[in-house]
Formats: structure tokens, C-alpha cells, sequence
């Protein structure tokens, strides 16, 4: 008991453990820059997009989703996309996946949504069942559940996959014109997916197939790249648009909404300490630069909340201040008012934290004012109400998209994972199939020995 450092070690060794994230838990991640090529400064006043040529050192962690730290690399799943700018005007980041679209609309689904993919509550184990018992009930997700069970949920690695905002966000410009954007970024690289069969032997041979392969191609110097596009429209085009802009289940029409390149993100250093840098990073859509703001969109505005909360529980109140999430390129004020707590690495000495004062304490920066939005009418929690039906996307994507190669790996998909799910939850699921296309429903349903006539579910 006298020998201190025996104690100390086995002591640090019983805590060298933090919380794993709740979900993204197993991901992998790089350092790079991001190049601006294209001029954007009509639509925004984020310094870091604006001047061609000028680079931003980033920091991005792509991610599963739904699995444990020790999941594998190529199960069926989502892909996260986070990227950290370090700007100069402070962090910026973009979290986001490597789909345009998701599987909810309203926050309030999310946790919901999120515990029908994890463990079933009785038996610890993951269940089908569950998943579609949840989806099922939500039919705004069947944009998400075809990607998902298409080629696309399983890609090849990292490299070979685009990311997507998803949401809907706001850019402001230097006149204080406000404008609707969605973030594209292309793989240089070009898409490449895993078949089902593929994927599977592939995580047999190796679980960290995706992991390894960014950090052996970064490590010998075939650096990937992704090319950054947005679409833009004002705000008052998105009012009128034929869908809701702001509904994440869907997709903004590139006929309507052309893509407008930026610049080019490339990915060229391996963290030196996977904990340090890659588990202890902390990505929050709340962290904007000025001329980049939220927009009204439901799923947003709840992530604004709940991804920081997530980080002071699961590195402390002072997680900022950990290297790799430090904005160390911009410049502080003269002092900082939140101050202590545990793990606090500065000190401001004897200047007071709290303002109004005679001394020289932090005040609220105008730059970093948002644009003020008129809004009128009582506030309720409300129902999307868009006239547009959810299939039709869904279908769009079934009948034009997708090649028949593709259509019929995506009902083998389907159909395989809903192989062990309940009858009566197959009955509610596939009408909504129909519904997009009767084809995918008669082969979904055919593929489960389901009556293929719809009037007969």
C-alpha cells in the first residue's frame, strides 16, 4: 500500500477510460486544410470561405453510427461526417453524414430513433425487430431506410464516400442579406460501395477495414480529397419551394438548385494519439463563425442543444480547452468569463469574469450577432404540414436513381433484414413500400413469402 507508484498506476489505469460517445462511437479521423477555389462572397462573410486560394487548417472524423467503439467497419449503417475549421474567427464545425437526408424530422423522435438501432432492453442484443417496429411507424423515414439498404450503406472505407450537411443552414453576407445553403462534399476519389456479401466477408478478414485504409493511404501519402459544393436559394424562394426546405428527410433538386463549387478539403496527417486527438475531439453544430448561422430547420435546432451537453458529460465543462478542440487560431478578448471547473488550463489572473465592468472584461462581440428573422404566431410544436407526400422522393430514388442491378440488391437487402421481424410489423412496413413503387413492394413482399397484392396485407 506504501509503494505510491503501483497505487498511482493501477489508480490512472481504472480511469484511462472516458464515456464512449452515444452514437458515432467508433470512427477514425485526420487532420487537413480546406481550399477556397470559387468565389462565395455574395453569399457569405465567413472570412475562411472568402479570398481563392486561402486554406483553413480542419480536423475530420468520419464515424458509424449506430454501433459500439468496437464495431465494424463495414456493417449496414449511416457514415458520419464531422469537420472542426479552425478559423479565424474561431471553430467552425460542420456535423454531418455521408447521406443528404435522414431518417427523422422532429428532435423529439431522435432518442427514440436512436434506441430502436441500439441493444434490445431485455436481452442486451441488437434486434430487427426493433428497428422496423420504429420505422414502421415512420414512414418519413423510408428516403433514409432505401439509402441505407442500397449500395450506399455499405461503402467502400472512408475515402470513397461523400458528406452531406444534411440540414438546411443559413449564410449571411456582408450586407446582411440572408441565404438558405445545404453543404456537398464529393469524393475526389470516386464512390465506391461494398455489395452485401462483400461487406460482410470484408468485416470477417478485417473490423477495421475503414480505419486502416484512410491511415495507410494517409501514412504513405495518397492523400484523399473531397470537393466542397453548396446549393443556395433566399429566403423567400424557399418559402415558395415545392417542398419544405427545412424538412431533412429531403432532398433539394439540383435542376432547381444547381450546385456551386467552393473549394477542395484534403486530408494529409494522421493524429499522432488516437485518444488525445481522435476520442477526445468534440464537434457541436452550435459552433458557428460569423455569416454561417442556424436555420428554422426542427432537426437542427434540437442538435444546437444537446451536442454540447453530450460533451461537458463526456469530457467535462472545459472541453474546449483540450487541444484538438482549442480555436487556436482565433483571438480571445481580454479576458474570459466562464472560468474554473475541472480541467480548466488557464488563468486570467485577477481580472473580474463578469461584465459590465470598469475593467477590461469579455463583452459580447456585434460580429457574432446573428440576422434577425421575422416571426409571428403562436408557438406550438407543429406537424409538417407540406403538401408533398413522403413517397415521392423515395421514388424518385427507386425509379431514376437506382439502376436494376441496384433495385433488386436493395429489395435482397430489405428483405433479408426483415427476414426475422413479425408479421404483424411486416404488414404495417410494407404498404409503405408500395406506396413508393408497387415493385418494391410485390418484390420485397414475394422475398418474405408476403402476399404480393397489396389489398390482401
Amino acid at each position: 500500500m506504501q509503494d505510491f507508484n503501483l497505487m498511482d498506476k493501477m489508480a490512472h489505469f481504472a480511469r484511462e477510460r472516458i464515456p464512449e460517445r452515444v452514437v458515432h462511437a467508433k470512427g477514425c479521423a485526420a487532420h487537413g486544410f480546406f481550399e477556397v477555389t470559387d468565389d462565395v462572397s455574395k453569399y457569405t462573410k465567413a472570412n475562411f470561405l472568402n479570398g481563392i486560394g486561402k486554406r483553413t487548417p480542419l480536423f475530420l472524423r468520419f464515424s458509424t453510427v449506430a454501433g459500439e467503439r468496437g464495431a465494424n467497419d463495414c456493417d449496414r449503417d449511416p457514415r458520419g461526417f464531422a469537420i472542426k475549421f479552425y478559423t479565424e474567427e474561431g471553430n467552425y464545425d460542420m456535423v454531418g453524414n455521408n447521406t443528404p437526408v435522414f431518417f427523422v424530422r422532429d428532435p423529439i423522435k431522435f432518442t427514440d430513433f436512436i434506441h430502436s438501432q441500439k441493444r434490445d432492453p431485455q436481452t442486451g442484443i441488437q434486434s430487427t425487430q426493433m428497428a422496423w417496429d420504429f420505422w414502421s411507424f415512420s414512414p418519413e423515414s423510408l428516403h433514409q431506410v432505401m439509402i441505407l439498404f442500397s449500395d450506399r450503406g455499405t461503402p467502400y472505407g472512408y475515402r470513397h464516400l461523400n458528406g452531406y450537411s444534411s440540414h438546411t443552414y443559413k449564410w449571411v453576407n456582408d450586407k446582411g442579406e440572408p441565404f438558405l445553403v445545404k453543404y456537398h462534399y464529393k469524393t475526389d476519389q470516386g464512390i465506391k460501395n461494398f455489395s452485401a456479401e462483400e461487406a460482410a466477408e470484408m468485416g470477417k478478414k478485417d473490423k477495421d477495414f475503414a480505419t486502416r485504409d484512410l491511415f495507410e493511404n494517409i501514412e504513405t501519402g495518397n492523400f484523399p480529397s473531397w470537393t466542397m459544393y453548396v446549393q443556395i436559394m433566399t429566403l423567400e424562394e424557399g418559402e415558395k419551394y415545392k417542398y419544405d426546405v427545412y424538412d431533412i428527410t429531403k432532398t433539394w433538386s439540383q435542376a432547381d438548385c444547381p450546385l456551386i463549387k467552393v473549394g477542395k478539403l484534403t486530408l494529409n496527417q494522421n493524429p499522432e494519439n488516437f485518444h488525445a486527438e481522435t476520442e477526445q475531439s468534440a464537434f457541436s453544430p452550435a459552433h458557428f463563425v460569423p455569416g454561417i448561422e442556424a436555420s428554422n430547420c426542427k432537426m437542427l435546432q434540437g442538435r444546437l442543444v444537446n451536442y454540447s451537453d453530450t460533451h461537458r458529460h463526456r469530457l467535462g465543462s472545459n472541453h474546449h480547452q483540450i487541444p484538438i478542440n482549442c480555436p487556436y487560431r482565433a483571438r480571445m478578448g481580454p479576458a474570459y468569463n466562464q472560468r474554473d471547473g475541472i480541467m480548466n488550463m488557464h488563468s486570467y489572473g485577477k481580472m473580474p469574469n463578469y461584465e459590465p465592468s470598469q475593467h477590461a472584461t469579455a463583452k459580447e462581440d456585434k460580429q457574432y450577432a446573428i440576422h434577425a428573422q421575422p416571426a409571428s404566431g403562436p408557438v406550438a410544436r407543429y406537424a409538417f404540414t407540406h403538401p408533398n407526400t413522403i413517397y415521392e422522393q423515395p421514388r424518385d430514388l427507386f425509379n431514376k436513381v437506382f439502376d436494376e442491378g441496384q433495385r433488386q440488391r436493395l429489395m435482397d437487402n430489405i428483405s433479408g433484414h426483415m427476414s426475422g421481424v413479425d408479421r404483424a410489423t411486416k404488414e404495417r412496413q410494407l404498404p409503405h413500400f408500395f406506396k413508393v413503387d408497387p415493385k418494391l413492394g410485390a418484390g420485397i413482399a414475394e422475398r418474405l413469402g408476403m402476399p404480393t397484392d397489396r389489398a390482401r396485407l
